[in-house]
């Protein structure tokens, strides 16, 4: 697609190779992950007044209180959730929807539930615009979406300030959630696995920046 409101010139295509590059001297080495991360336009979820900062490798406001990720937490985390072709994938947090269209550039069935409802009607209507078949729900996302439940691999793109349970409750067996659990002014980023015999194991992968994940309730 690279006319009108998407397009995708020589030069964006340039940065974004630029912008691989640098995620992938930062330590990503997961082939999908980069692979993906090259081909999604990240300056289709910017408003044009920002396209420059599209490609810098920094997190970037996106309204509600919410930004878009830096590239390289949303590579860090999609390569801790070891995607697989086929895989059924909760997102919690929509936001801009550019995590989302990053997992289903990698081929898994996306469900993306985003609390913010400006966010929400904004990913709704241009995710598929931009082609990306994403199923989009407005709610509180501590619940999950039981109704769709199990699920391969569950992320949340937000700081949470516990594990929900009802998030590994959703969780197949062999699944992954990828979280940043807050500590204070900062997260750390944690998976818990779902072993075969309904058992969790969790581990920790260093410390990050988010903004709070807020449950409860939707936000109009």
């Amino acid at each position: 697609m690279t006319t009108g409101k998407f397009t995708d010139s020589f030069r964006h295509k340039g940065l974004r190779k630029k912008l691989v590059e640098a995620v992938k001297q930062k330590g990503i080495t997961d082939i999908g992950v980069l692979a993906a991360m090259e081909a999604v336009p990240r300056h289709w979820f910017f408003d044009s007044g920002f396209l420059e900062f599209a490609y810098e490798d920094k997190a970037f406001p996106i309204g509600a209180g919410q930004t878009i990720s830096q590239p390289f937490t949303v590579a860090f985390q999609t390569q801790l959730m070891q995607v697989r072709k086929g895989d059924k994938i909760l997102e919690v947090g929509t936001g801009s929807g550019y995590q989302a269209s990053i997992l289903f550039q990698m081929g898994a069935k996306v469900f993306s539930v985003e609390r913010q409802r400006t966010l929400y009607t904004k990913a709704k209507e241009m995710l598929p615009e931009a082609g990306y078949r994403i199923r989009t729900f407005f709610g509180d996302g501590y619940k999950g979406l039981p109704a769709f439940a199990p699920f391969d691999r569950i992320i949340v793109t937000a700081g949470a300030p516990f594990i929900p349970e009802a998030l590994t409750a959703q969780l197949k067996p062999g699944g992954i959630l990828v979280i940043p659990v807050d500590k204070e002014d900062y997260q750390v980023m944690t998976t818990v696995t779902r072993e075969d015999d309904g058992s969790f194991t969790t581990r920790q992968h260093g410390v990050f920046r988010f903004v709070p994940m807020l449950g409860d309730k939707a936000h109009d």
